[in-house]
């Protein structure tokens, strides 16, 4: 193979949190081979030497959106913008073949395990004692920390397993190490994910121990908050509970995509569990934490799911209440239990009005959740600053913002980024990007509160 000079490259990535880790993997590595290393690079970062897309393929939309970004970067590499366009992670991985045939203009595709792959072909070797550390393509001041990867669950709708694997934890020093790496980095809060967290340490133990980790991470001084993300409810630990409860660094909120309610639409979804269960642990929840904030993904349309499972579902939602919900409509995903044994029996215009029915309901309950924290004060971690031009001072989205005022945008323990909304000071000047601050809730929407200062 030819050596090639390093240059300009960008790893832009698409889907989750667990994909951006991935990439930032691989800009580690790239960076310490002498890439000029750029993430998420737009159109006003190019020309580029390379560019690497770290594609999505969970469900169809994520799969037509990667798929929209190749063919942007195909046609910015004819107009002489790009040089290379790679692309890697789980479409890449799952679709290779197909996708060598439909668009040969990329240069070359790459499965999720492929990173030494991507390396050498951009001339550096991999370096495995590099391996717990990452560039980080978020704010500064949090990361995401993956302590797993692949899925044993094998539920009836999901690929993950047929793209990822099945469940493997990564070693604890491992983990502690790059936790430590990243505190070094200025990191102040870390989000941990998985395909499923709470099935950490099984594997390595034959016991759960995500507990027993977090209990590592927060004896790091640098690290202030500790969130939990993609937990799973069949066999949950409950003594992570236990020390949410008593240690103030780890946030009063969980993540836990329960998909349904009914029991016939779980056993059709294969997620070994029950409505008893699911109420019994939403109960447990909020007796061992008192104020958490739970979040949780909705699934309609999935095959079985008739119009009295749905009502069931509205229901369940109204009196859980759930503080954060987020929502999608079943499709069939090729090699899935589901494609292969299930008959997809709702129509997608069901489906839609289903799915729209399920977030009007939510609306109304994340505006009363939001509301009932007016006048309370709690602790900003501040993630952008957004003054008169109208540009942030960190990456995202942001809401827009009235010219002329200088904004803060943070998060409480009870806001996630990317996925809930933010707690917005509009008159905070000197409040930089990762720094904590007190506020007192004044005014709250169905996505955001209104904060300011106290003393």
């Amino acid at each position: 193979m030819a050596e090639r000079m390093p240059g300009k490259v960008s790893v832009y990535t698409l889907g989750c949190s667990k994909n951006r880790v991935d990439s930032e993997h691989l800009m580690r590595q790239l960076e310490n081979g002498g890439w000029d290393v750029i993430p998420d690079a737009g159109p006003e970062d190019y020309p580029l030497d390379v560019l690497v897309i770290n594609t999505c393929g969970f469900i169809h939309d994520a799969r037509e959106e990667s798929v929209d970004h190749i063919l942007e970067a195909i046609q910015a590499k004819e107009e002489g913008k790009i040089g290379r366009v790679l692309v890697m992670g789980c479409l890449s991985g799952r679709y290779k073949t197909s996708l060598e045939k439909e668009i040969p203009q990329a240069d070359a595709f790459f499965g999720v395990d492929d990173l030494p792959l991507i390396t050498a072909s951009l001339g550096v070797r991999y370096d495995p004692v590099l391996s717990t550390e990452r560039m980080l393509s978020t704010p500064a001041h949090y990361a995401y920390l993956k302590l797993s990867e692949g899925c044993d669950r094998g539920c009836a709708y999901c690929a993950i397993p047929l793209i990822r694997g099945g469940h493997v934890s990564r070693p604890r020093k491992q983990l502690v190490a790059e936790a430590r790496s990243l505190a070094a980095q200025g990191v102040a809060e870390l989000i941990l994910v998985a395909q499923d967290t709470s099935y950490y340490g099984l594997d390595l133990t034959g016991k759960r121990e995500l507990a027993s980790l977090m209990e590592d991470l927060c004896r790091m001084d640098d690290i202030k908050r500790i969130r939990l993300l993609y937990t799973y409810p069949q066999g949950f630990p409950l003594d992570v509970l236990k020390l949410m409860a008593q240690e103030p660094k780890i946030c009063k909120y969980v993540d836990i995509p329960l998909q349904h309610i009914s029991d016939k639409v779980l056993t059709a979804m294969r997620r070994n569990t029950t409505k008893s269960e699911t109420m019994q642990l939403i109960e447990d929840f909020r007796k061992f934490v008192p104020g958490i904030c739970l979040r949780t993904t909705l699934m309609v349309g999935h095959p079985g799911e008739d119009e009295k499972a749905f009502s069931e579902l509205l229901d369940f939602v109204k009196d859980a209440a759930f503080e954060r919900m987020g929502a999608f409509t079943y499709s069939r995903e090729e090699g899935t239990y589901g494609a292969l044994h299930l008959k997809d029996t709702v129509p997608s215009k069901v489906k839609r009005e289903r799915y729209g029915r399920l977030m009007e309901l939510q609306q109304g309950i994340s505006y009363a959740c939001n509301r009932s924290r007016v006048g309370s004060v709690c602790s900003v971690l501040a993630d952008y600053t957004i003054r008169e031009e109208g540009n942030a001072s960190a990456q995202g989205d942001v809401p827009d913002t009235p010219a002329g005022k200088v904004t803060v945008l943070g998060r409480s323990q009870y806001e996630a980024p990317e996925v809930d909304g933010y707690v917005i000071l509009e008159n905070a000047p000197d409040v930089l990007p990762g720094t904590f601050v007190k506020a007192r809730i004044v005014h709250a929407n169905e996505y955001d509160l209104y904060a300011e200062l106290t003393d």
